[in-house]
Order: structure tokens, then C-alpha cells, then sequence
């Protein structure tokens, strides 16, 4: 949807075609009020009070709440950094970002800001990834997940793992190309897929859009039955699996192939972000009512939340001090 507020055309849509949730960008969010309107729109459209609305809210230069009407952010990599040089206070900071950032959003009646990134970022990793990442070390990025996902609960929101099975590895952008990978299973299991491991009680998981060689030559993650069982059976992921947008150019076909070929996969969610209204009916067509299985998943994850409240600019004050008195930037 392209703006502030549902026309009727759109309204007559959602309320047709069901979709499970709504995914906002910066394009939909002008200031509190407004944004808790549109919330409400889609959910009375679609007709189910608790039907899951998520933004991409990761802090740094991932945040679609950066109109100046909000704090901003710091990225993952910022506390990556923190936490090898003192990794009790950078726990302790990322702990309060979350709480305030999660509590923020709580406050806007979004669900979830599609965090947090524990793929491994190494020297080689494309940029599209970089600071987005805490880091190399799978033992210090399972730890810092593991910060944003209990976070995240405490004060009721949903976090999301990704990219599952990991996109340390790509060194082109999957927004125009499609990233290949041809190290091993036994590696990646010894790396990339170890932080996804440890944390697949994570409720909702978003699955990266790659090909890897050494598991299916043909089809990239997002639409391979083949990774998808190995997300299940290897990594031992049992939450919610949602794609990432099936719009980017590192898969084929039209939207609505697309959407088909996902959710043929086994995943839960097909998510299709972009494009105009016809667009959007025609991969929506494509679509079948998710499974009893994803059902009882989504339940789980709502099972989950909490329903802390932080004062917000108090703990972003005191994150940003924390920042100040260490010297990092």
C-alpha cells in the first residue's frame, strides 16, 4: 500500500483476500497517532484485532520510524563492537535499545520491527548486510540475539531471526541479484547456521533469498523444499518461517510464481511487499489459507508476549550515554 491511510479499494481488498498481516514502510509512517489509525484500518478490514503488523525497525540504517518524530537507533554492529570490548555493558546496552525500541513500537500497535540479523558478517559480506550484523563470532552473535529476542517478548513484541539458513556469506545484493554459496553443509553448520541453532525457540524466522550449491543447485532458499527441510530437520526450527520479500530480483518468475513456489516449499508466510494494487490481488491469488500447523505456530508466538513498558527516551538517553562514555561512535 502507498500511503498514510487505506483507500477503499484497498480496504475492499484486505478484506477479501485475508492476508495473515501487513508489512509498513517509511511510506506509511508520519506520526503516532496516524500510524495507530492505519493499524486499526487494516485490522478491522481483515477483521481480527490481533492480526500482525511488522515494519523493518532494526536500528541504524534500518529504521523506517527515522522521520525525526522518533529516536534513532543505534545498528547491531554498533553493539557488536561494545560487546567486544566490554561484553557485560554491551549486553546491558542493547538490552535497554530493545526495551525502548520494542516498547516504542508496542505503543504504535505494531507487532514486530523484523529483528534481529544473526548472520555472520565477515570482511568479504556485501554491504547490504554489514553493519546490519553484530559481527564474525557465532558464540557473540548468538549471545547478543539472544539479548533482542528475550527483549523483544518482554515488552510483547515479536522478533523475527534472519535470514535463515544465514546470508554471512553473499557478496552480491539480493535486492538485484541472487547471491550463491558453494561452501558446505559441514561448514555452514559449523558457522552461519550455528546463531539460527541456538536460537530457533525465536517464535518467527525470516528465510534469506540465496542459492547454496552444496543443497539445492537449482532453487534459491526462499523457494526450496530442500532448504526448507533443512531449517526444520538440521537447524531444528519449528517457529514461524516467513520469506523475505518475494519482489527482490534474486528470484524469477512473476509475483505470483513466486508467492506459489514459497509457500509449495513448506514455508508458513509468502511476504510480497512492493508494487501497485493489481499486483498485489494478482500474487494474493496466487496464495492458499495458511495450514492448521502454522496456525497452532502463530499461536505459540502470541502465547509468548509480554507486556512490559519502558519509559522510551529515558533508556535511549542512557544507551546513547553508555556510547559516549566508551568512545564509540
Amino acid at each position: 500500500m502507498p500511503g498514510l491511510d487505506l483507500s477503499a479499494s484497498e480496504v475492499a481488498f484486505f478484506r477479501e483476500a485475508n492476508p495473515c498481516g501487513l508489512f509498513l514502510f517509511k511510506r506509511n509512517l508520519d506520526n503516532p497517532e496516524q500510524v495507530k489509525r492505519l493499524c486499526a484500518q487494516f485490522r478491522e478490514a481483515v477483521g481480527r484485532a490481533d492480526a500482525p503488523i511488522f515494519i523493518d525497525q532494526e536500528g541504524g540504517r534500518v529504521q523506517r520510524l527515522d522521520n525525526g518524530k522518533w529516536p534513532s537507533f543505534r545498528a547491531l554492529g554498533d553493539f557488536g563492537a561494545l560487546a567486544r570490548k566490554d561484553f557485560e555493558l554491551g549486553t546491558r546496552a542493547l538490552r535497554l535499545s530493545t526495551l525502548a525500541m520494542g516498547s516504542l513500537m508496542a505503543e504504535l500497535t505494531i507487532d514486530s520491527g523484523t529483528t534481529p540479523i544473526v548472520d555472520l558478517a565477515r570482511k568479504m559480506t556485501h554491504g547490504v548486510i554489514g553493519q546490519r550484523a553484530f559481527g564474525d563470532d557465532p558464540d557473540l552473535v548468538t549471545a547478543l540475539g539472544r539479548v533482542v529476542v528475550d527483549s523483544m517478548l518482554e515488552v510483547g513484541e515479536l522478533p523475527i531471526i534472519k535470514h535463515i539458513p544465514g546470508y554471512g556469506r553473499v557478496t552480491v545484493d539480493p535486492h538485484f541479484d541472487c547471491p550463491v554459496v558453494d561452501a558446505s553443509v559441514e561448514e555452514m553448520r559449523d558457522t552461519d547456521f550455528r546463531p539460527f541453532a541456538a536460537l530457533r525457540d525465536s517464535p518467527w524466522a525470516m528465510v534469506a533469498h540465496l542459492i547454496f550449491t552444496q543443497i539445492d543447485r537449482e532453487r534459491p532458499a526462499s523457494v526450496s523444499p530442500i532448504v526448507h527441510d533443512l531449517i526444520r530437520r538440521d537447524i531444528g526450527y519449528d517457529g514461524v518461517l516467513i520469506t523475505d520479500c518475494l519482489t527482490m530480483e534474486a528470484l524469477s518468475g512473476t509475483w505470483a510464481e513466486r508467492v506459489t513456489a514459497a509457500l509449495a516449499a513448506g514455508y508458513d508466510i509468502a511476504l510480497h511487499s512492493q508494487g501497485d494494487l493489481a499486483t498485489t490481488e494478482a500474487a494474493a491469488r496466487a496464495a492458499r489459507p495458511v495450514t492448521q500447523q502454522t496456525m497452532d505456530r502463530i499461536a505459540r508466538a502470541q502465547s509468548r508476549r509480554g507486556n512490559l513498558r519502558v519509559d522510551v527516551l529515558a533508556l535511549h538517553a542512557e544507551v546513547e550515554a553508555i556510547f559516549e562514555e566508551t568512545g564509540i561512535a
